[in-house]
């Protein structure tokens, strides 16, 4: 029925810009956070590796909070998020359950 009354192509773009705002979160934070200033080395590391600094590095982040968020969110199972480390998120969901 709203086809019938809405200009030509409004729904179509309607419902594109509604998927666009379900499947992509909100990423501005990330401009804020250390590690976009740093590099991904620290917060990627080879496996064994020290994720010493790069939780040294998210301890002084002001968003740090939103980083972890987004990594339980969106079930990341690599690198330092939050200043947590695979291992430490994984335990936390396990926990929150």
């Amino acid at each position: 029925m709203i086809e019938r009354f809405s200009p030509p192509g409004t729904i179509l773009r309607m419902h594109i810009d509604t998927i666009a705002m379900i499947t992509s979160p909100d990423l501005t934070w990330q401009e804020e956070a250390l590690c976009a200033q740093t590099g991904a080395d620290f917060f990627f590391p080879e496996p064994g590796s020290s994720v010493r600094e790069a939780k040294r590095i998210c301890g002084m982040c002001p968003i740090r909070s939103a980083c972890l968020e987004y990594a339980l969110d969106n079930d990341e199972r690599f690198g330092v998020w939050g200043g947590l480390s695979e291992k430490e998120r994984l335990e936390l969901r396990r926990t929150s359950r």
